[in-house]
């Protein structure tokens, strides 16, 4: 007779992120949420029955208005706290026109060393991510919470 296994282990279920770095030239795309105060990367959270690649297109077109091509993962990023795993991937825009959004109030480039002071800091750090331009993906825990990015705490 077997006998059945029983997992006493807790299944991981984990939201996954998509953002986009978009250069211009020297100056990186960042969308300034309707929501709430803050600059961000262009992106957001996949759907069911999305490829990472349709999930990416889709947000960043919600976003601003754009059309992208995904040209290569630069990082990532663990989020335990929010049970959340982020993909940042550098893209490059193939159409559309930069406006604001339903999602986003105004979308602009940026210098990278004078990005607006209410830039959310996980997505300072992936903007710092892409300009190492590194021949391979960095992986990197983010664990601070949005209250601490936020300055609500």
């Amino acid at each position: 007779m077997t006998e059945a296994l029983v997992s006493t282990t807790r299944s991981a279920t984990f939201r996954i992120g998509v953002y986009a770095v978009i250069f211009d030239q020297e100056r990186v795309l960042l969308a300034h949420r309707r929501d709430i105060d803050w600059w961000n990367l262009p992106g957001g959270g996949m759907e069911l029955d999305e490829t990472v690649e349709e999930a990416m297109r889709r947000e960043v077109r919600e976003e601003t208005g754009l059309d992208v091509a995904v040209e290569r993962l630069i990082g990532v990023y663990s989020k335990p706290q929010k049970q959340e795993v982020v993909l940042t991937f550098r893209c490059s825009v193939v159409g559309g026109t930069l406006s604001a959004t339903e999602e986003s109030r105004e979308c602009r480039f940026f210098s990278p060393d004078a990005l607006p002071p209410n830039t959310l800091p996980k997505h300072r750090q992936r903007v710092e991510d892409a300009l190492l331009d590194l021949p391979h993906a960095v992986i990197r825990d983010q664990r601070s919470s949005t209250e601490e990015d936020q300055h609500l705490s």
